[in-house]
């Protein structure tokens, strides 16, 4: 099946270097309209939209490479060969990705409130969890504390109701794929592979990807600046857009590299002052992704069973586990994760809501109530609602037992609703 592309808009002359602009997570690409009158003038400016937002097509998209390959497909199909790139946020996350399996097609790198890793795992989770739950309005209620500075905010109410509409008009599905997609997200051990001149530029007061994730990315690029705007959070082109212009000028003005002319790998050295001309050609070739690192095989069963496990349990389940693991219990957890995780779980015969389902209805028809609390939340990770989980309930008090079934609502009930509340 084809690669699907995403919902895209150019700006700015045809016969300019190309530079593609992506938005954050429940934003549209008009988060850089300040930006644009100025980047226009000098680049080929296309913007693109993430998967349900902004009106595109509701296609959730599972990963950060998912995204990046709808990206390099759109740009594929519209002959653009070589580009700079800037993104915010779940958008720096797919500049990286393409910088690590596509460099021979970045020619310089602009990360805006990125992060190699974005918070923890269980966070976005859920995240998911909540807006399965409750909608995009939680979200969206929260996000002038998230994006904005608390001056901002109170000064400019007509712009934070007009952000925080992104986020109402945001499809929750490819909200939640995108809040799992962050969740997988890694690169803290690759970020050394990245050769592209790169501008880390954050807002001194974000407090959702802020400071200290940006100094990580610039100690872990060789070719790595860091740009610091004060007086700005995590929208720092929304909330300072002159600041965040002037950096974005100057950066992708200086630090573009000429596209390799042979098939051999490119220079990391910076290219000249200014890009080359952009001439519009399909793709010469694929390039391979980099090889991985030396070390375990990936599907071993072990390894196979802990990402299972952390991915379905969340990974203060996981870690707490671990804690209390000593040398009389060690050999019971290793069983635990190669045949439970890594064997069972890991099967393609069921999807992972399914076997939520089925465990469920063995904890209690077993009595293994002990294990309920931890598998409600799990079922809730894997995509089943308050009312679904209901509904398995109440089909075990026919054929488990009233008793039985009358315990597990009363700790699914609480689990419930400790995952599912909205925050204050």
């Amino acid at each position: 099946m084809a690669t699907e592309t995403l919902q895209y808009r150019f700006d700015g002359p045809e016969d300019a270097p190309v530079l593609v602009i992506g938005p954050s997570l429940g934003t549209t690409w008009h988060m850089w309209d300040r930006q644009i009158p100025e980047l226009a003038q000098h680049w080929r400016v296309f913007r693109y939209d993430l998967p349900g937002h902004g009106g595109a097509p509701a296609r959730p998209a599972s990963s950060v490479a998912e995204l990046a390959d709808r990206l390099i497909a759109t740009l594929d199909g519209l002959g653009v060969q070589r580009f700079g790139y800037l993104g915010c946020s779940i958008a720096g996350a797919v500049g990286t990705d393409l910088a690590l399996r596509h460099p021979h097609r970045v020619a310089s790198l602009a990360l805006v409130a990125s992060s190699p890793r974005f918070g923890t795992a269980d966070e976005f989770r859920q995240r998911g969890v909540i807006v399965r739950t409750n909608g995009l309005e939680p979200m969206a209620r929260t996000a002038p504390e998230r994006w904005f500075t608390p001056g901002f905010a109170a000064s400019q109410p007509a712009i934070v109701e007009w952000a925080v509409q992104m986020v109402r008009t945001t499809d929750p599905g490819c909200y939640i794929a995108a809040c799992e997609a962050l969740a997988a997200f890694d690169i803290r051990d690759h970020l050394g592979r990245i050769g592209v001149p790169t501008l880390v530029l954050v807002g001194a007061e974000d407090q959702v990807t802020g400071p200290a994730e940006a100094r990580t990315l610039v100690a872990g690029i060789p070719d790595a600046r860091l740009a610091l705007v004060p007086g700005a959070s995590h929208l720092a082109p929304v909330e300072q857009p002159a600041a965040v212009s002037d950096l974005l000028l100057t950066h992708f003005s200086t630090a573009w590299q000429d596209a390799p002319t042979t098939g051999s790998v490119p220079s990391l050295a910076p290219g000249p002052a200014t890009p080359a001309p952009f001439v519009p050609v399909a793709p010469v070739a694929e390039i391979a992704p980099a090889p991985e690192a030396a070390g375990p095989q990936p599907d071993s069963r072990h390894d196979r069973g802990t990402a299972m496990r952390r991915e379905v349990l969340g990974d203060a389940h996981v870690d707490a586990v671990t804690a209390a693991t000593d040398a009389f219990t060690e050999d019971f957890q290793e069983l635990v994760t190669r045949y439970e995780w890594g064997e069972a779980w890991s099967r393609d015969g069921l999807d992972r809501r399914t076997r939520s389902c089925v465990t469920l209805t063995a904890l209690v028809a077993s009595g293994h109530l002990e294990g309920l609390a931890a598998h409600t939340r799990a079922a809730l990770r894997n995509g089943l609602t308050p009312s679904e989980i209901k509904e398995v309930l109440l089909h075990t008090a026919v054929y488990c037992g009233i008793p039985a079934a009358g315990a597990a609502f009363s700790i699914a009930r609480s689990v419930i609703q400790e995952e599912t509340t909205p925050p204050a």
